[in-house]
């Protein structure tokens, strides 16, 4: 059962200590089409794993510093990588091995005397189910948000005089997710600016966007017309009172940047939680941070307000963890400081979300682990 060449292979990591069963396995499995990495024990496959996220773990019980059990149980304990597809190797007739094996939630089990043909058949099957699977999860998404009437992201930011402001959205895997960006204008002279990533719950994470932009465009209509002065820490004040004292969503967490552009007094008001840096950039690009926790993380949020005095050509960058986590092939992060010194790069003629695009597609040769979004002002 050969790999579609159209796509990109899916990737194996093999973890077992015999040099010549490792060699067997790697050729044959590299014959059909898969991308092999190799490690000798459980060690140096939680590393590898952490790094490369590959498509399905094909591993050995008994091997040396760390066994397979032990690998499993670690692999449990973290939530990014629990949901990749675990199978053991055993020896014919190893069958306390098998047992204990499926109370560790693996997909199947491997004889290491099988054939070629058959490893390469259950391998190919548990990852065609769970394709299925995952195209069955986002028609099912998709046509909530078509029944619903609900976006996310916005085509395009609203023209706000004075102003050029452009975005850039990639959902993981074309599935609607958990960034959402919303542009909310007060007044001709006013315009909020929102930028958010609900964290975890995966497939379902886009539900859940859904409800915190309703909650952050409710906080928002309160707090200006409350009189607060357009200040994006109060507005996070509020969704943050009304997410932790909600039991439905409190475990549900989110970051969360605000920007308040005001174009008549020529100021950025900018408050954060538990979010990414922004980067403004006058003569050169710099980091400015948040210290805010998390929405719903706890009662008081310490949310405070930054303002930043603006002039024509000036520019400012939000982005969400797609793309400073984003990993090249050796597993490198694409980080804080690559994405400063892109933007430092970008040419006042250029057009920055464009090169966003290509910079990071470039960086991890297309193969994402999360949803993208990256906002881009300036002011004229």
């Amino acid at each position: 059962m050969p790999v579609d060449s159209s796509k990109s292979p899916n990737k194996i990591l093999l973890v077992e200590d015999e040099f010549n069963i490792a060699k067997l396995f790697i050729y044959n499995l590299s014959k059909a089409g898969f991308e092999c990495q190799h490690a000798n024990n459980g060690r140096e496959a939680l590393n590898l794993a952490y790094n490369n996220k590959p498509d399905i773990i094909i591993s050995d019980v008994m091997m040396p510093e760390m066994d397979g059990f032990e690998f499993r149980k670690k692999l449990l304990e973290d939530d990014e990588l629990k949901s990749i597809p675990f199978v053991f190797l055993t020896a014919k007739g190893a069958e306390d091995d098998i047992l204990q094996g499926f109370e560790l939630e693996i997909e199947d089990y491997i004889i290491k005397t099988s054939s070629p043909k058959v490893v390469i058949a259950k391998v190919s099957a548990i990852l065609k189910s769970l394709e299925k699977e995952r195209v069955k999860i986002v028609d099912e998404v998709q046509k909530a948000a078509d029944t619903m009437g609900a976006k996310v992201v916005p085509d395009e930011a609203p023209g706000f005089n004075g102003f050029k402001i452009k975005h850039w959205h990639l959902p993981f895997k074309n599935v609607p997710g958990g960034d959402f960006i919303d542009y909310i204008k007060i007044d001709d002279d006013n315009l909020v600016i929102l930028l958010g990533d609900v964290m975890g719950k995966r497939w379902g994470a886009w539900y859940f966007a859904v409800a915190y932009a309703g909650y952050v465009r409710s906080a928002t209509r309160f707090v200006l017309e409350s009189g607060k002065e357009n200040r994006p820490s109060e507005i996070l004040h509020k969704v943050n009172e009304a997410i932790f004292n909600d039991e439905r969503i409190s475990e549900v967490f989110i970051t969360l940047s605000v920007l308040v552009l005001d174009r008549k007094n020529k100021i950025v008001r900018y408050s954060g939680a538990g979010d990414l840096p922004i980067v403004f950039r006058s003569n050169e690009a710099k980091l400015i941070h948040s210290t805010g926790l998390l929405l719903g993380f706890n009662k008081s949020g310490q949310y405070e307000d930054h303002e930043i005095k603006i002039n024509s050509g000036d520019e400012i960058y939000i982005v969400t963890d797609g793309i400073t986590e984003a990993r090249n092939k050796e597993g490198e992060l694409y980080g804080h400081q690559r994405l400063v010194k892109f933007i430092d790069s970008i040419d006042s003629s250029e057009e920055p979300v464009e090169k966003m695009k290509s910079e990071i597609l470039g960086f991890s040769d297309g193969e994402l682990e999360d949803d993208v979004s990256f906002i881009a002002i300036k002011v004229l």
